[in-house]
């Protein structure tokens, strides 16, 4: 490649603004030349910022411009499949931040145009480049656990529903709530661990949203993206738990924005006939092991690298090989597929097959 690849960041919220903009600033690979978004003030404030040369709320500008060869999708989740569809078929390459898209049809036809024209289109599923979690899939793929037959994830919060009444807790402009914001990122990471051969076979789910449903009666403890908007909508799930039955573990989930429980969990557990490990998601992990009769525990420790800077620079290099990396679109399909079968057995009251 000659000299640093051309990109633009479509979408100026705070995914963009505390983690795409800065790594893309600070990569050897790329230099960004346009920020877009409908209010070009907050992205002319973030221009001036990091000395970018040119703003638009305009995606066609960046869309026709020959020198942009990639771009970042920073929207909200309706909008992922319908702009990063468009980036495609203009010729760019794409990261697109999670959840890839309301559904997993969505997904498939993103990747359909993906492929269509021949362009990288990579997904935001960031723990994949977590080194705490590329540590447990060396470990899990080194037999250190032995036969991995279970694995449990929580990510539960007490009263913290975000942006109660806006885009957050629509489903028409999320495609859904906790599974979708922050389910995503647990799932992803799990079938990440576990390998490209695995396959979802059966889904039982429910999901509830109880406790934002009286908007006006519901008290919290914290609420990222508010104050509420009393006028809104709140039609999606506070609270989540599943079954996933694969040709290799089983999976269990609880998930909730908000529950009745004034404690947090935010975690990972791996169980093998040989050995366990628990994730602080985020943080570090211990593995739980036997020798000679003794039980062990050991915490891990490591030299970590930043994910975002990570994921953007994997992205710049595979629009440039065309080789797909671990974040490509064909990776990551199966958590797609999971979450729609969530939300399908929770409609249906039943288990259902993949």
């Amino acid at each position: 490649m000659m000299g640093k690849m051309k990109v633009a960041v479509i979408g100026c919220g705070q995914i963009a603004s505390t983690q795409h903009i800065p790594a893309y600033v600070k990569s050897e690979l790329a230099d960004i030349k346009y920020l877009v978004d409908l209010r070009e003030d907050l992205a002319a404030e973030l221009a001036a910022k990091h000395n970018i040369p040119h703003t638009t709320a305009s995606l066609d500008d960046v869309f026709n411009d020959p020198e942009v060869e990639a771009v970042s999708v920073c929207t909200p989740n309706a909008s992922h499949a319908p702009v990063s569809i468009a980036a495609l078929n203009a010729g760019k390459h794409v990261l697109c931040e999670k959840p890839a898209a309301l559904t997993y049809a969505e997904a498939l036809q993103m990747k359909e145009a993906a492929d269509r024209n021949g362009k990288i289109l990579n997904i935001g599923v960031v723990n994949r480049f977590n080194t705490a979690v590329i540590k447990i899939k060396e470990l899990i793929e080194a037999g250190e656990l032995g036969n991995l037959y279970h694995i449990y994830c929580s990510f539960r919060s007490h009263r913290s529903i975000p942006g109660l009444g806006g885009p957050f807790t629509s489903k028409a402009g999320s495609g859904g709530g906790v599974l979708i914001d922050w389910g995503v990122h647990f799932l992803d990471l799990i079938f990440y661990c576990l390998g490209q051969d695995t396959k979802a076979l059966t889904v039982s789910g429910a999901v509830h949203g109880e406790l934002g449903k009286n908007m006006r009666d519901y008290t919290y403890t914290s609420m990222w993206a508010g104050p509420p908007n009393y006028d809104g909508v709140f039609d999606v799930e506070d609270f989540v738990t599943g079954l996933i039955r694969t040709n290799g573990p089983t999976v269990n989930l609880n998930g909730a924005w908000a529950q009745n429980i004034g404690e947090s969990a935010m975690f990972v557990e791996f169980l093998g006939d040989k050995g366990g490990i628990k994730l602080q998601y985020g943080g570090e992990f211990k593995i739980y092991s036997t020798k000679n009769g003794m039980l062990y525990e050991t915490a891990a420790t490591f030299e970590k690298s930043n994910m975002f800077h990570d994921e953007i620079d994997a992205f710049i290099r595979s629009a440039t090989t065309l080789e797909k990396n671990r974040a490509n679109i064909d990776r990551v399909l199966i958590t797609s597929q999971v979450m729609d079968a969530i939300y399908a057995s929770s409609a249906a009251g039943k288990e259902v097959s993949l």
